[in-house]
């Protein structure tokens, strides 16, 4: 099943975007780690973006990338959820 993707500032960090996904229009974002089905493990780079792998092998898969000057406030249906990657 092909869901949406979008970068989008982690909660509790100072801007730093990480990989969101949402499997229907009508769900909120939450952050990849938040589906171990779908995420990739991450590279071990330093300062490598969080979610990198998983956004490629997703893009593979045919989701979606929602660009992130489209997305509406509220964000997240779970704040709470991205306090797993900060």
């Amino acid at each position: 099943m092909a869901g949406q993707m979008c970068w989008l500032p982690a909660f509790g960090t100072n801007g730093q975007k990480i990989l969101h996904l949402k499997l229907a229009s009508n769900e909120g974002w939450r952050p990849y780690t938040a589906f171990p089905q779908y995420a990739a493990s991450d590279y071990r780079e330093p300062d490598g973006s969080k979610g990198w792998a998983t956004y490629q092998k997703l893009t593979k898969a045919g989701w979606k990338l929602v660009p992130s000057s489209e997305v509406q406030q509220p964000l997240f249906l779970n704040a709470n959820a991205d306090a797993e990657v900060a």
